[in-house]
């Protein structure tokens, strides 16, 4: 994977602890503009017409209230991992209800590996109920990003 210590693939600042959407695109959005504003994603709107064509392909919402948004783009320059979580669950597709946390996976557009390997790491943490919960309890965006490092980033 190319993040570097350098360019940590989440930091709190890439984090919504108290994201307010009402439906998918404006959570999406939302996390999107965190990674713009990180400087990770150098045109929002562009980046945001790729996550929307991709979930247009098939809804991205998983078991356990989880929304998995991602896309590969010629506006991401790291691969990264916006992170919000929503008091109202916003409808992400997934059979069980509405997505409670969502993870928005960033990659460049020549990043295919990494941008498999994130998604297939955070989705083997995000079958187990307790690191889900873990992240709903976490008080602040700090814990939230130490959590996903510590589980989920490769060391």
């Amino acid at each position: 994977m190319t993040t570097s210590a350098a360019t940590p693939l989440i930091t709190p600042e890439l984090v919504a602890v108290d994201l307010h959407a009402t439906d998918r695109v404006a959570a999406t959005r939302a996390l999107v503009d965190l990674l713009a504003a990180a400087g990770r994603v150098t045109d929002a709107d562009g980046f945001t017409a790729d996550v929307a064509a991709r979930e247009a392909q098939m809804a991205t919402g998983m078991p356990g209230g989880v929304g998995l948004p991602h896309a590969r783009s010629e506006h991401v320059v790291a691969p990264s991992l916006a992170v919000g979580k929503l008091a109202q669950g916003v409808d992400w597709g997934a059979p069980d209800g509405p997505a409670r946390l969502v993870f928005l996976i960033a990659a460049p557009a020549s990043g295919d590996a990494d941008h498999l390997q994130i998604l297939a790491a955070l989705a083997r943490r995000l079958v187990h109920e307790s690191f889900r919960a873990s992240l709903l309890e976490a008080p602040d965006a700090r814990t939230v990003a130490d959590i996903v490092t510590r589980e989920v980033v490769p060391s």
